[in-house]
């Protein structure tokens, strides 16, 4: 008996694990088709337009790519953004403290 409960109990768990599964991988899918398509018009060497089936200048040669913001921020500057703005949030606390504790006194 206790073996039957066992095995049933492996069995809802195995269920359990294989649903989840099943829903992870069908978000994973659907995120590509959700993305708007980005292609470029890229030329071949004489000047003309790449055939439709030529990949190698379009961002759909990768499925998920997307193309980049020209405008974004590259790494480094979002670095020292970030780095600018806990500075900054670090010194606004400490004033903060030391007008509490100035004016108690």
């Amino acid at each position: 008996m206790r073996m039957i409960f066992g095995v049933l109990g492996l069995l809802v768990v195995l269920a359990i694990i294989g649903s989840v599964a099943k829903k992870q991988l069908q978000a994973v899918k659907a995120i590509p088709s959700s993305l708007p398509a980005a292609t470029s018009t890229a030329t071949t060497d004489g000047g003309a337009a790449a055939p439709a089936g030529d990949r190698a200048g379009r961002l759909d040669a990768f499925p998920g790519a997307v193309a980049a913001d020209p405008n974004a921020m590259t790494v480094p500057q979002q670095s020292q953004n970030l780095q600018n703005q806990v500075k900054q949030d670090v010194n606004r606390a400490l004033q903060q403290g030391a007008a509490r504790g100035d004016g108690g006194q």
